[in-house]
């Protein structure tokens, strides 16, 4: 469960880089990002939830 919480975290941090390439290179807009940024924002929330239940 502690795995799937850092991975949860890992994958949260990593998201708002992509999002933020792709907004630049023009891939995206800025809706579609913003929704990448609430998806790894929740995603983080859940892992960190995740890990510290698991560490109890």
């Amino acid at each position: 469960m502690k795995a799937i919480g850092r991975a949860g975290q890992v994958v949260g941090l990593t998201v708002p880089a992509v999002a933020v390439m792709m907004e630049l290179t023009g891939r995206i807009s800025s809706g579609p990002m913003l929704s990448m940024l609430v998806f790894s924002v929740c995603c983080f929330g859940i892992g960190r939830i995740l890990e510290g239940y698991a560490g109890s």
